[in-house]
């Protein structure tokens, strides 16, 4: 990754001061954007959109988890060449910040009666574990977030240059043979930093993960500062220390940093890589403002003594590194708890669900016992707490609301991004054709048996929402030569896979797949993966040492 050429003014605070480089900057600058809270309360939900600034429309209502959809019938030929304006529908995506994916059954039920109401019964999960609604007229707004501040439901810097939704385990508390239960610790994180005016203002999107899992089950390679549960030998059961981790464009792993955090430790880390960040982070051009370019930099060795000298003022220990993954990372299935219950986990279809869902959902899971339910970053859905009597009752009533216990490996393993069909920035649709997809090959490789889950990501533009470079198959939407097609990037994973270590897929070059194609295409590839592995050989492995032609 190509670092900052020297010399240049990259709008650091701690180097070059405050003065805005572009915008964002300056806009940014100018207030708190979370100020703008009051005024979609007080004027624009009475003023109408049209009299909503350019500036707080498209900058800083994303602050409140509030993006403006896209125009319906404005075509991918056009993403690129439009503006922001042009693109931008008068209705809003709402995004509902749920840290570590929890939700009560209470909570599910109002965010689907929201729905219903507010959103044309759209639901969607998002691999951030997150809500997001669609068709949000301003007028609705205040209404909206009454009632989700009265079950303690948030979209407060859901989205925006904040620190984004805390990434956590979703069985946190109940998974047996946990290595550190991180839900103290994420509440920490939560009840400090969301809307801590210290931190409202970062060059960019900040992410978070934190897990105790062995099934390493909050993607921490690809966050900008993750903590992933390890024993140490002598200080016992803490967290190891990432950062710089993010995909797009210009996708980096995270790295170590080799240092061991205590858990009276997460909350002073956190702020020192966050802090770091915002001191130290690219704000001149938008486009290398991610904390990944700092690191690329810097080097994992001078990020760690920055951080113990400027904003820590002690050493950290050094400490293991977590062990391979051990299970699997979505959850899906039922599980034993740590008290005797089970959690189940549900497969969906490419993330979707409805408004009508979440509020049988949360029927569903009082009726068989447990008022938790829980979102992975694998777009699945979780019901804990549930007595063995129960869990056949609970899989059977939610069955028809599209959740599956026991799903097909590509029901399982296919998550989209929105896809055109909401989304300013994409080329292609997604969703529909994720479903598509799967039907396909449900269909059409009953006949074969696949050892293990092959992932099938699509994503309907070039910035990997759906995480394109780290799947077996990952689909990157472009509009090519007055052809929409899917880059292709084969044998990607992260170490919760069945991968050793994370690693980026291969591109296959000069090969574009049509929306028409796809189906054909992941059954000609399975195939041919079937037929040409080794003992014991995963998708990926295979993907990366196969001769092209084979995966054509």
């Amino acid at each position: 990754m190509r670092g900052p050429r020297k010399g240049t003014d990259l709008g650091q605070w701690k180097v070059s001061g405050r003065t805005p480089l572009n915008h964002n900057e300056e806009f940014k600058a100018e207030e708190n954007s979370l100020d703008v809270r009051q005024r979609i309360i007080d004027t624009y939900s009475k003023t109408g959109y049209a009299s909503i600034p350019a500036d707080d429309v498209h900058g800083r209502f994303r602050w409140l988890g509030l993006y403006t959809q896209r125009k319906q019938g404005v075509a991918g030929a056009n993403t690129s060449k439009l503006d922001a304006e042009s693109l931008s529908d008068e209705y809003f995506m709402q995004r509902i910040r749920l840290d570590g994916g929890q939700l009560s059954t209470e909570q599910t039920r109002v965010v689907g009666e929201v729905s219903r109401d507010f959103a044309r019964g759209t639901a969607d999960v998002s691999d951030r574990q997150n809500i997001q609604l669609h068709w949000i007229a301003i007028e609705d707004v205040p209404e909206m977030w009454e009632r989700l501040d009265a079950v303690g439901l948030t979209t407060l810097e859901a989205c925006g240059d904040t620190p984004r939704v805390f990434l956590g385990s979703p069985v946190a508390g109940v998974e047996k043979n946990a290595i550190i239960d991180p839900s103290e610790d994420l509440a920490a994180l939560r009840e400090e930093f969301i809307g801590n005016p210290e931190y409202v203002n970062l060059p960019r999107k900040f992410k978070t993960a934190i897990t105790g899992s062995p099934t390493l089950d909050v993607v921490h390679e690809i966050n900008d500062v993750s903590f992933v549960g390890v024993d140490h030998p002598e200080l016992g059961p803490g967290y190891d220390l990432w950062v710089g981790g993010a995909l797009s464009v210009a996708p980096r792993l995270g790295e170590r940093l080799g240092a061991f955090v205590s858990r009276e430790n997460v909350v002073p880390v956190w702020a020192g890589v966050c802090g770091i960040f915002r001191d130290y982070g690219y704000r001149k051009q938008r486009t290398k403002a991610r904390l990944k370019f700092l690191l690329a930099e810097w080097g994992p060795d001078k990020f760690r003594q920055v951080l113990q000298d400027e904003y820590l003022g002690f050493e950290l220990p050094d400490g293991p590194a977590p062990e391979r993954a051990v299970g699997h990372s979505d959850h899906v299935g039922v599980h034993e708890q740590v008290d005797g219950n089970r959690y189940v986990g549900f497969a969906l279809t490419a993330g979707r669900l409805s408004g009508d869902a979440l509020v049988a959902l949360a029927d569903a899971a009082e009726a068989a016992g447990s008022q938790r339910i829980r979102l992975t970053p694998h777009q699945k859905v979780l019901v804990l707490d549930v007595p063995e009597d129960n869990v056949d009752g609970l899989i059977e009533a939610v069955r028809p609301l599209g959740l599956h216990a026991k799903p097909s490996p590509f029901r399982r393993s296919t998550i989209a991004c929105t896809g055109i069909e909401f989304c300013k920035l994409a080329f292609v649709e997604t969703k529909g054709l994720a479903a598509r997809v799967i039907d396909d090959m449900e269909d059409r490789l009953a006949d074969v048996e696949i050892p293990t889950p092959i992932s099938l990501h699509i994503n309907g533009c070039p910035n990997s929402c759906a995480r394109i470079q780290t799947a077996d198959i990952g689909l990157k939407g472009q509009y090519i030569g007055e052809e929409y097609v899917f880059q292709v990037h084969l044998g990607g994973g992260l170490a919760s896979t069945d991968r050793e270590e994370g690693g980026l897929g291969r591109t296959v070059r000069g090969l574009k797949v049509t929306a028409d194609d796809l189906s054909d295409y992941v059954e000609r590839v399975t195939r041919t993966f079937l037929r040409e592995r080794g003992p014991e050989q995963s998708f990926a492995e295979w993907a990366l040492s196969a001769e092209e032609d084979s995966l054509r």
